[in-house]
């Protein structure tokens, strides 16, 4: 019997899905954006800074961990984006469909490893390179107001969020070509070292040069690793895609308009017509994600780290974010001060681009799940209104940690990698039940999808239990 919801989609704690029109899909260069805001923001988290600091102490032997990682993370994305272009929730809405307590543990799992400001931090640390002795504290706090400035300010919050990253995205792309060719001039055979240590898949680093946690969290954030990954569904909501067009946008509440509706979605029958836009849409946002995202994910991992190996191989690096300093400084040997002046600005766009897009992932499952379970029938707390104050209070919280100490960027980096590796093992599990179980027949994952996010789970599993252990034995 056909009935005028969704059946399958869950709705024992939310209501359920109904049935509206799929709209066309369009062509890929309108549709290009998700995919280049999810790699700005991991871009400054394991491409810029954990995985070369992790070749500058042991070599390229062990990047096997962050192309896995990275493919892993792709597939990830595309099944996030399965659920949105499907229904219209964000992916978390959807595990708040199966179980109610997935609400406050998501908002948890964005906001515990993001508390320290790590990001912002390292900013303040790359301009001190550049400037001489800065207070970093309060250079930290400007860079963290003019995060929540631009995105409070702005009508439509993704869409800054889009053409923003798409500018620091060129940025970093000219910085990635320099970095090849310099590798090349430098040492060319550094990229045989890089193949050829492509074939210690499942070899970890020496545990007393590279701290198992250090190694796993990178591997949490090749790509945008943690929580963030999984933005890229409330990015397709917000560019109108799939069935993202017909829920509501975040927008400022002090220079947007407020769009009527729910953050609830809507799924559609398979009728013929529906079947074509929805495989165009499949095929579509795959490619986005493919090129935008993966690839250069991938090759930003891989330039980076090499060109950490070749400048600072046989060179004390200190510690912290003392290698990027000596980097810097052999690359202004090497070439000029131009090209180290180059170097320290992408790190500081990429950085920042990280921060921008990590803010804003707190700001955005906070305000959806809210949205969804407190205040759904509220109309004075919209999903903009509460966005906003989630973000007020992140900007009150991070100075009080600032003002209080915590101001060692690689640290704050690390222990953010880390919690984020846990949270990457626990959403993988969720969906895989969500998009294997409880999608349409038409439109749920296949079966070597699935076996590859089942590979996933093992994965992040395996690194989660292995560095459990590793810090038992050492502090217990």
């Amino acid at each position: 019997m056909t009935t005028s919801y969704s059946p399958e989609i869950p709705h024992k704690h939310l209501p359920p899905v109904g049935y509206k029109e799929l709209p066309k899909p369009v062509k890929l260069g309108a549709l290009l954006g998700p995919g280049v805001v999810l790699a700005a923001a991991g871009i400054g988290s394991g491409e810029f800074v954990l995985w070369p600091n992790i070749a500058q102490q042991v070599g390229l032997d062990y990047l096997w961990g962050a192309l896995l990682g990275s493919i892993f993370m792709f597939f990830i994305a595309t099944e996030a984006v399965r659920y949105t272009l499907a229904t219209g929730e964000t992916i978390i809405t959807g595990f708040a469909r199966l179980w109610r307590g997935w609400t406050i543990g998501f908002i948890l799992m964005a906001l515990l490893p993001n508390l320290w400001p790590g990001y912002a931090t390292g900013v303040a640390t790359l301009l001190s390179f550049i400037f001489g002795p800065l207070d970093i504290v309060l250079v930290t706090i400007g860079s963290l107001v003019v995060i929540v400035a631009a995105l409070l300010l702005a009508p439509v919050a993704y869409r800054m969020l889009e053409i923003s990253m798409k500018i620091m995205m060129a940025v970093l792309a000219a910085f990635i070509v320099f970095a090849a060719v310099a590798v090349t001039i430098l040492d060319a055979g550094a990229w045989v070292d890089l193949i050829l240590g492509l074939r210690h898949v499942g070899q970890l680093p020496p545990g007393d040069v590279v701290d198992l946690p250090e190694y796993a969290g990178a591997i949490a954030f090749a790509g945008a690793g943690g929580t963030g990954v999984l933005l890229v569904s409330s990015y397709v909501r917000d560019k109108n895609l799939g069935m993202g067009a017909h829920i509501p946008r975040i927008v400022s509440p002090i220079t947007g308009q407020e769009e009527a509706g729910s953050n609830l979605g809507y799924t559609f029958l398979p009728d013929e017509e529906n079947m074509r836009r929805w495989n165009g849409w499949w095929r579509v946002m795959n490619r986005e994600q493919f090129l935008s995202f993966f690839l250069f994910t991938v090759l930003s991992i891989f330039v980076v780290a090499t060109l950490a190996d070749v400048t600072l191989a046989g060179r004390d690096a200190g510690s912290g974010f003392d290698f990027i300093a000596i980097e810097a400084g052999v690359i202004e040997e090497t070439f000029s001060g131009v090209a180290r002046l180059f170097f320290l600005l992408a790190g500081i766009v990429a950085l920042f681009s990280t921060n921008l897009a990590v803010w804003d992932m707190i700001g955005r499952i906070t305000a959806d799940q809210l949205k969804v379970y407190l205040l759904r029938d509220n109309q004075k707390w919209t999903e903009s209104r509460i966005y906003a104050l989630t973000l007020g209070a992140l900007l009150v919280f991070s100075v009080t940690t600032l003002f209080s100490g915590s101001q060692a960027p690689l640290l704050l980096l690390v222990i953010v990698s880390f919690l984020s590796g846990v949270t990457s093992f626990v959403y993988t599990i969720l969906i895989v039940i969500l998009n294997r179980r409880h999608l349409p027949a038409y439109i749920r994952m296949g079966k070597v999808r699935t076996a590859v996010m089942i590979g996933a789970v093992a994965f992040y599993g395996f690194f989660f239990v292995v560095t459990v252990v590793d810090m038992a034995d050492r502090y217990l």
